[in-house]
């Protein structure tokens, strides 16, 4: 499945052989074809800057409201992207820009609370059913309604992001009901696996939604604790730490054994070799990837699962030798560049025996 951010992604990327889109973020579509903040076109009386104010009604001026223009512009926006590749499965995630990235949209400083770490903040699930976005979130969800009734797209389904307790769950899937958007037999609602509470209590989390995607960004970050923005902590980030790779595999096994659908949306399986066939040994329903991702890793992953089979044990063996042959390179490249003279050599036969090995494995 493929990952995508925006409409214009989509008349881009059409022709890839995909089986849906397991990502399709809507705060994208938000940013780049709305262009306000979902509570200033709800509630447009509310914006303090009349010079905001007149700016958003210039925006909106071929709508009844600025609401309705809120609702179909991301309709559309989104249904470009459904219509790429209807009738697969497209999941749209709903709305999960931070805090001051919602600031920075128009007419948004009204709305948005000042944090230290948005990261971590009134993000997700939590802003649903809120009082401070819960008519915005109405909006979004009068967007999918429009696209699954009016336009006719109704291979979109929904996903929760950062969803942080079931408390929360019941009172999103309750708000969206409101809406329009109940879950029935033709309509899925699924949820991110970004959180270590939906791994620890994944069995309750299935039985609120139809399937989970792993977030493996977000996981790592709050199973490691640490901030993935912070450049000083950024060695140590990696979605490969054993810790993670516990978790990614409980929650496949338990979904499989709820019969809930799992797949992946994070970055891991893009950025490192061998991800997506560890995946594949815990047996993951499917792998959604960046678009430059899609060819190599659907070629290596239909090579390595016509050799060893979907659910095999080998793909974890993979991947740590994979990772321990970057880390050597990358040892390899700092001696060069703060012991030059001394350490070229070594860094070239290090490189030698990565290559070689790499050569040989794929052979076998």
């Amino acid at each position: 499945m493929l990952n995508i951010a925006d409409p214009d992604s989509a008349l881009r990327w059409w022709r890839l052989p995909i089986d849906g889109i397991g990502l399709c973020r809507m705060e994208f579509t938000v940013m780049e074809h709305v262009k306000a903040h979902p509570m200033a076109l709800a509630h447009p009386e509310k914006i303090s800057d009349p010079e905001v104010r007149k700016e958003i009604m210039e925006l909106t001026r071929h709508y009844a409201t600025p609401a309705e223009y809120m609702v179909e512009t991301l309709a559309r926006g989104l249904g470009t992207i459904a219509a790429m590749a209807f009738p697969k499965t497209v999941i749209v995630r709903m709305s999960d820009f931070k805090t001051n990235e919602y600031a920075s949209l128009l007419g948004g400083a009204d709305f948005e609370p000042e944090e230290e770490n948005p990261m971590i903040g009134f993000r997700g699930a939590s802003r649903y059913y809120s009082p401070r976005y819960q008519d915005g979130f109405a909006l979004e969800c009068k967007a999918i309604k429009y696209i699954r009734e009016v336009l006719g797209l109704t291979n979109v389904i929904v996903m929760i992001p950062f969803c942080r307790t079931l408390s929360e769950a019941d009172k999103v899937l309750e708000v969206m009901a409101e809406n329009g958007l109940k879950r029935a037999d033709d309509f899925q609602v699924y949820v991110m696996c970004e959180i270590p509470s939906n791994v620890i209590l994944a069995k309750e989390f299935s039985e609120r939604f139809d399937g989970f995607s792993i977030g493996s960004n977000d996981l790592t970050q709050l199973t490691l604790g640490i901030d993935r923005d912070n450049e000083n902590l950024a060695e140590l980030y990696d979605e490969r730490n054993e810790a993670v790779l516990t978790l990614i595999r409980s929650v496949i096994a338990t979904a499989k054994q709820c019969g809930k659908k799992v797949g992946i949306c994070g970055q891991a399986p893009s950025d490192h070799p061998g991800f997506a066939e560890l995946l594949s040994d815990a047996g993951i329903d499917s792998v959604s990837l960046n678009p430059d991702s899609v060819l190599p890793v659907r070629q290596r992953l239909a090579a390595y699962e016509a050799k060893y089979g979907h659910g095999s044990k080998v793909g974890n063996k993979v991947l740590e030798r994979l990772a321990d042959i970057e880390k050597n390179i990358e040892s390899a490249v700092k001696k060069v560049v703060f012991h030059p003279k001394d350490t070229l050599i070594d860094m070239e036969k290090t490189i030698e025996k990565a290559v070689g090995y790499v050569v040989h494995t794929h052979a076998q």
